[in-house]
């Protein structure tokens, strides 16, 4: 119920077109994430496993990201790893766009003061 009111009361803000040009360029970011994902092999629990027993080991991807100032690892299965991939890049995106809008914010600022 709660994200239906949230929609519909989205719809209706008074925007100005710099914050709805913005909000368009967030929505076609999505998905955002921001944090590391790193593929690594490590050995399974079968005793007598021919790709451990190699060196080889099994491939898996782990998600690193802060929490509360803290490291933190989560295993992710190997079919959502090209998704949480460009989730990464968008939220890449999103940070350089932000950057680029508070040099413009500045720039603005001293346009008007002059």
């Amino acid at each position: 119920m709660y994200l239906i009111e949230y929609t519909y009361s989205m719809s209706k803000l008074n925007l100005d077109p710099e914050q709805a040009a913005f909000l368009k360029e967030l929505a076609d970011l999505w998905p955002l994430a921001k944090g590391s994902l790193t593929q690594v092999r490590k050995p399974c629990i079968r005793p007598h496993c021919p790709a451990c027993r190699s060196g080889r080991k099994h491939p898996a991807w782990l998600f690193s990201f802060r929490r509360a100032g803290k490291q933190v690892c989560r295993y992710v299965p190997a079919a959502l790893a090209p998704v949480l991939q460009q989730a990464l890049d968008n939220g890449r995106q999103l940070e350089q766009r932000l950057v680029e809008l508070g040099a413009e914010l500045l720039a603005r600022y001293r346009q008007q003061r002059e």
